[in-house]
């Protein structure tokens, strides 16, 4: 088990690599948060979950990526439904405690129409086999790589953007693949003042962080128990096929609070542990965090 644990940690250190490479807000976020003495260290922030977006068809989408999560300990928990985004989703439980929760999602492609498949499946038919069953899952290397590659080939600009114009979400998927669509910060746990995501939010904004406010800045579950913000995504600079140019939207930050459950809110702070608190996710919430890669978004920055 240990041996699995330092792989599953060094690909998670792959991941993240890449991810602050492209997400520049990350970086700013750090700085500005040991600035304020909120943390000494970014190694002090507690990474809540991280999020992959997928394509629903033979040999891909969730199916195929979990197999690399669960071969690590990670076990697969509730299924979430988004249906005017075309969307499933399953997150996945770490196998120790201090490790992200995983969110996966998968666009329905069948969903969509006849244009939008003929284009998705014009790249991913090209995939006749599931390719995470050719992995050694215990080399980091091989998984790592992976991660960070793709399975089809560069999508043409027409392409990206007859997708875009119909699904966001799958014009994303098909340009980055599995690269990280965010990570997501724990609030609860930092010093006061700043323990909320109120008052979280709002030192990012005066930071100059711009957050999504599809359904307000902040998402809550109807129990109150759970609250998400984040920024809205990164714009990059992207090559297409046959030459095209274009900026996109990359990846994003999320922040996550997760409220002490009723039955232990008698509890002292220093006894209070994950277990005590608001576990999972919940549909209505993701459901406006997914539009931080969408252009009404994006265009606030």
């Amino acid at each position: 088990m240990t041996t699995k644990l330092n792989t599953l940690q060094a690909v998670l250190d792959g991941l993240m690599l890449r991810y602050k490479e492209r997400v520049p807000d990350v970086a700013a976020i750090v700085r500005a948060m040991i600035g304020a003495g909120i943390i000494a260290q970014e190694q002090e922030i507690e990474n809540d979950h991280i999020a992959f977006r997928t394509l629903g068809v033979p040999h891909l989408g969730i199916a195929s990526l979990e197999k690399i999560f669960l071969h690590y300990g990670y076990q697969k928990r509730d299924y979430y439904f988004f249906k005017e985004k075309k969307l499933n989703a399953f997150w996945y439980a770490p196998p120790v405690a201090g490790l992200p929760r995983i969110f996966v999602s998968e666009l329905r492609v069948a969903d969509l129409s006849a244009e939008a498949q003929r284009i998705i499946h014009h790249y991913t038919d090209k995939v006749t086999a599931d390719p995470v069953d050719a992995l050694n899952l215990d080399d980091v290397e091989a998984v790592d790589h992976y991660l960070h590659s793709s399975s089809w080939e560069l999508p043409t600009l027409a392409d990206y953007e007859a997708l875009a114009g119909e699904s966001e979400y799958a014009a994303w998927a098909i340009y980055n693949r599995y690269y990280l669509n965010h990570y997501t910060l724990s609030i609860h746990n930092l010093k006061k003042p700043y323990d909320t995501l109120e008052a979280f939010n709002a030192f990012l904004e005066q930071q100059g962080i711009i957050l999504n406010d599809s359904g307000g800045k902040i998402k809550q579950s109807p129990d109150g128990n759970l609250l998400q913000s984040s920024t809205v995504a990164g714009l990059v600079d992207a090559d297409f096929a046959g030459g095209g140019r274009k900026t996109i939207p990359g990846s994003y930050v999320e922040f996550a609070e997760r409220r002490v459950l009723e039955p232990f809110r008698h509890l002292p702070a220093s006894e209070i542990t994950a277990a005590h608190r608001r576990e999972g996710f919940e549909a209505g919430n993701a459901d406006k965090i997914f539009e931080s890669t969408y252009l009404e978004q994006t265009g606030k920055r």
